[in-house]
């Protein structure tokens, strides 16, 4: 029998932030992060005077590139042997709700809906047979990019780097079928992206494995594991949604 999920939320509530765990239609606070020895408290936050903040906040934003076999083929390129690294700084980090702001230097920015990982103990040199072990659970992600700051660089830093470029949320589920797992991009209501982990190329035992071959991964850090086709751009006012049944719905809106 597949063991029921816990949900775990990063919230602020009267004032002060807190780790909480997800019951019914309530969150229960936790006396420290979902990833440390924590326990549960005796107050009970109505979901509706909570103020869901980025469920964790890592100390790196490992992000996987053209991990998608649809994906590769929309941009025309060969299938990577191995998987392609990228950093985002945590200081992109955005939480659900909170508005985008668009970079003055860039004239056009991208949504990358995406599936997140929490790290859940510290990770070197795993095996793909027990990387997810290290994995506390699952979340949503958008990579958001500056398209043309990443062609004129030629490198990906400043285009995924800018504050704000990595909403994540709005929760940490600890268990689902992942093999099985679906999830959408939606700009405006209409769907844009559909991802299905059957089409990545590298799975996600193997990116977390390969990974922790080059760092050391500290609980609480987060792999994003690549986003599917239908990448585009965005305009000022955009509502971007990244949405999956099990984990519910990152939603951000782009300002100038």
């Amino acid at each position: 029998m597949t063991k029921a999920p816990q949900i775990f939320a990063r919230l602020r509530w009267q004032g002060e932030i807190h780790f909480a765990l997800k019951e019914n239609d309530a969150f229960r606070l936790i006396t420290a992060a979902p990833y440390a020895d924590w326990k549960t408290a005796n107050t009970l936050v109505p979901a509706g005077q909570a103020q869901l903040l980025a469920p964790v906040v890592p100390s790196k934003i490992v992000a996987v590139g053209l991990n998608y076999r649809s994906h590769a083929l929309e941009m025309g390129m060969a299938l990577p042997e191995e998987p392609l690294l990228f950093l985002k700084p945590p200081t992109a980090l955005a939480d659900p709700a909170q508005d985008i702001v668009w970079p003055p230097a860039s004239a056009r920015v991208d949504f990358e809906g995406e599936l997140a990982l929490v790290i859940g103990k510290l990770a070197k040199n795993i095996s793909p047979q027990n990387a997810m072990d290290h994995v506390l659970g699952f979340t949503l992600a958008n990579d958001i990019t500056a398209r043309d700051l990443q062609k004129k660089d030629g490198q990906w830093t400043r285009a995924k780097g800018f504050d704000g470029f990595c909403p994540l949320g709005p929760v940490i589920v600890t268990t689902m079928d992942w093999d099985c797992f679906e999830f959408q991009t939606l700009v405006n209501g209409a769907c844009v992206q559909a991802g299905r982990l059957s089409d990545l190329i590298f799975p996600l035992p193997e990116i977390v494995s390969f990974v922790s071959q080059v760092m050391t991964l500290l609980p609480g850090d987060v792999i994003i594991t690549g986003t599917p086709p239908g990448i585009g751009a965005l305009n000022a006012g955009d509502k971007v949604q990244v949405a999956a049944e099990q984990i519910g719905v990152l939603e951000n809106r782009i300002i100038r």
